[in-house]
């Protein structure tokens, strides 16, 4: 069966393809490299539509992200495209915009997708976009569910922001306790760039929560060579690193721990989770361990059809970042995509003020967990998965699983 329905997949993107389709109208932002032109089957003349707006990076330093993200969105709309309100069948079409990873851009994207009549908004990768971007979505009375935008910030003040994903002052304290617990660590480097809220907010709970002694620094955005900084962490005789950084710097950083010889444990949050900074530790000593949603084998039938249609089609491996290993930003899109419908199906209405209303009581057991709502519209989650490079293989295994208060 689990055959079948691979082959069907494929099948279902070859005629896709061959139809010419598109989810993205000619208008939209779509990702310069980001949405395959055919995600989902298009609707027929007359068909009842509802668009989902993709609120993500394709470009920028977070673009890498937010192409895995919406991985997981494009996949489980080829899986599911219509949802049944009232009696009545409708396409869902999802409908994209680029933020470009840059809070400066990201209200201009917001409003793209408000101006082409969206339901409600998946996104963003990235929690200072989610943040700049958000009040767009309030003004337009559009609710949006934040995949992995885990800054407290995102949600703080609002009704219109939810999250399926773990807070930053979650992440922090399960980092902290891993570093104390795995490594009796009682000094801590933590780099971050200046300026960028994920970043900081994510150094600051560290900091809070840290029993130890801890040196800190920000590096300048557009920062390429990161030889001082980690020169410094050895100097200063620091037990671990905890760099929660984007994917475009922490290759770089791996990479030269690599060529170093670095011996210092490297602590990554959720963005370091990426193939891409798996590949940068190659073949090397490093010691790296990230904080996740998601470790591959958690749903054996979402990790056989994932891959199957990754490999199915060259956009999305090459969005993957060239091989199958599935990220755990992408099983959080999938699991996004099908709370919108749960959203959907709970209003009964494609209206966005329906929808908005309806979102607080949906509940939902996705291949990351089971997932509802707090007072906050924050997810409830207790657990992360800390997963270690494994450089000799180059696969990321699941160290242990962790819990915080």
């Amino acid at each position: 069966m689990k055959k079948f329905l691979a082959f069907a997949l494929s099948c279902s993107l070859a005629l896709t393809a061959l139809a010419g389709c598109s989810s993205t109208p000619p208008s939209s932002a779509a990702p310069e490299t980001g949405a395959p032109e055919a995600s989902a089957p298009a609707a027929q003349s007359g068909d009842k539509v509802i668009r989902i707006g993709v609120f993500e990076p394709s470009t920028g330093d977070s673009g890498p992200g937010g192409k895995q993200e919406m991985l997981g969105m494009q996949y489980a709309n080829i899986e599911t495209p219509t949802v049944d309100l009232g009696g009545e069948t409708y396409t869902v079409q999802l409908v994209y915009a680029d933020n470009g990873s840059d809070s400066a851009k990201a209200p201009t994207a917001a409003a793209d997708l408000v101006a082409q009549d969206v339901a409600l908004v998946l996104g963003s990768y990235g929690s200072g976009v989610s943040m700049a971007g958000g009040p767009i979505f309030d003004e337009a009375g559009l609710a949006a569910i934040g995949v992995t935008c885990t800054n407290p910030g995102v949600t703080a003040g609002n009704d219109y922001y939810f999250r399926i994903c773990f807070l930053d002052n979650f992440q922090a304290q399960v980092l902290v306790n891993f570093a104390e617990e795995k490594f009796s660590a009682k000094k801590a480097y933590l780099l971050g760039e200046l300026g960028n809220e994920y970043d900081q907010g994510l150094i600051s709970y560290f900091e809070q929560t840290f029993s130890g002694e801890v040196v800190k620094d920000s590096f300048p955005a557009n920062t390429s060579d990161f030889t001082t900084y980690l020169s410094k962490a050895v100097a200063e005789g620091c037990d671990v690193i905890f760099c929660p950084v984007s994917i475009a710097y922490s290759t770089q950083i791996v990479k030269l721990a690599a060529d170093m010889g670095l011996e210092i444990p490297i602590l990554g949050s959720d963005t370091l989770d990426s193939n891409m900074v798996l590949e940068a530790a190659a073949g090397s000593n490093v010691k790296l361990y990230v904080s996740t949603f998601y470790q591959e084998g958690g749903s054996e039938a979402f990790d056989e059809g994932i891959k199957a249609y990754i490999n199915g089609d060259s956009t999305a491996m090459t969005n993957n970042g060239g091989n199958d290993t599935i990220a755990a930003v992408t099983a959080m899109g999938y699991d996004a995509y099908y709370v919108a419908l749960e959203a959907l199906k709970a209003a009964g209405s494609p209206d966005p003020a329906a929808v908005k209303a309806a979102l607080p009581g949906v509940t939902y057991t996705g291949v990351s967990g089971s997932i509802a709502f707090d007072e906050q519209g924050d997810a409830v989650r207790d657990t992360a998965y800390i997963k270690t490079a494994d450089t000799a293989n180059g696969v990321w295994t699941l160290e242990t699983v962790q819990t915080a208060s």
